[in-house]
């Protein structure tokens, strides 16, 4: 199995429109983050995990040619914003795309796009194929085993998921101790780490990001959703030896 990072930065992007959140541009191409998502293939089954509004881009420079299922975490603009982007994937499938999706999240999606739904329905918009699955229960499909789990986001309930041997957590910041039991020693460990300070209301910082890493002590762990004051070259190095600063267009192997 193997994971692309599609995007590894923040809400707005790194840097940010407008260049309001930089001084002078890095030199470090790692240090150029479009909004997170990633994107999974195994020998049999081709996975994305949120599509946000750069996911046109992500899809041509990553050779994205296939998406069996969708997976959201929540509703926020960063992590939806490229759902119209699918449209080609349904033309070349002939098929809606499977999705799982909170009931939260499904129904802000309605809400917000409601020409891709009965009875508003526009022909040719996106057709979705929504999998029901509840907290902690698994979605088995071919040789992929998923299985969604709560964490907060601030108030707001986000989906994490753990996908085989591979757990996934974005815009996070607290998980209960039955969420960090359920992905205790897992293999790989993506989650995500604003900044190195100060604390923020609805996100992990990357100290705060290390000390649930370590609760939870996987073979290995990436951080992501990070803005434009973490630069590669400069934190990386801090980090304990099985953690790294994950960056766009890297690839893993699960």
């Amino acid at each position: 199995m193997k994971l692309n990072f599609l995007g590894t930065g923040t809400s707005m992007g790194v840097p940010v429109a407008g260049g309001f959140s930089y001084d002078s541009l890095s030199l470090d191409p790692r240090d150029y983050r479009l909004r997170v998502s990633a994107f999974i293939q195994t020998e049999q089954t081709s996975l994305l995990i949120d599509v946000g509004p750069d996911f046109r881009l992500q899809s041509l420079r990553s050779g994205i040619k296939k998406i069996d299922i969708l997976l959201l975490t929540h509703e926020h603009a960063d992590h939806i914003g490229g759902l119209d982007d699918l449209r080609p994937f349904n033309y070349v499938q002939k098929k809606p795309i499977k999705t799982i999706a909170s009931p939260n999240c499904i129904k802000s999606i309605k809400e917000r796009f409601p020409y891709m739904f009965p009875p508003v329905k526009t022909p040719g918009s996106v057709d979705f194929d929504f999998i029901h699955v509840n907290l902690f229960q698994s979605f088995e499909y071919r040789d992929i085993k998923i299985t969604p789990f709560p964490v907060q986001h601030g108030t707001m309930e986000v989906w994490a998921y753990k996908i085989n041997d591979l757990v996934y957590i974005t815009d996070v910041s607290y998980l209960t101790d039955e969420a960090i039991h359920f992905c205790k020693n897992c293999n790989q460990l993506v989650i995500s780490g604003l900044r190195m300070s100060p604390t923020h209301p609805t996100h992990f910082t990357i100290p705060e990001a290390l000390e649930v890493i370590t609760k939870i002590n996987p073979k290995n762990a990436w951080i992501v959703h990070m803005n434009s004051q973490i630069k590669q070259a400069e934190v990386e190095n801090e980090l304990p030896k099985n953690v790294r600063l994950a960056h766009d267009l890297l690839v893993i192997h699960c």
